[in-house]
């Protein structure tokens, strides 16, 4: 009779273990998915992640190409607008000289006018 309780209690206990056993593999297969599924989860964000820093970089860099070329055409166009500026200015101190030799030109004008009225009337009287 005790001979037989034992082997009871024995056979329970290892029916215990065993399913305790079975329970842990369990538990960890669980938490194995678990992980595997978070670890795919964060690897697809951080893929994304990814994926978006090569896409600013590339827009970093092509933006940078246009900035540089929009410098340099910047650069010309300010050039072309101080050579008209002083074109301009040019244009107005030839004009002021026509001005000015067209003032001189009259005096003279005038000048000799006078001089050939007076050699008419004196010629004449």
């Amino acid at each position: 009779m005790l001979s037989r309780l034992l082997k009871e209690h024995q056979a329970k206990q290892n029916e215990r273990k065993d399913l305790q056993e079975r329970r842990r593999r369990e538990a960890i297969a669980a938490a194995t998915c678990l992980t595997e599924a978070l670890v795919d989860h964060l690897n697809v964000g951080v893929a994304q992640a990814y994926v978006n820093q090569r896409k600013l970089d590339h827009e970093v860099k092509t933006l940078q190409v246009q900035a540089t070329q929009f410098s340099k055409q910047t650069a010309q166009w300010i050039t072309m607008v101080e050579g008209f500026n002083q074109a301009l200015k040019e244009i107005g101190d030839v004009e002021n000289w026509a001005r000015s030799i067209e003032m001189d030109m009259r005096t003279i004008a005038t000048a000799l006018e006078y001089v050939h009225k007076g050699q008419l009337q004196s010629a004449s009287s």
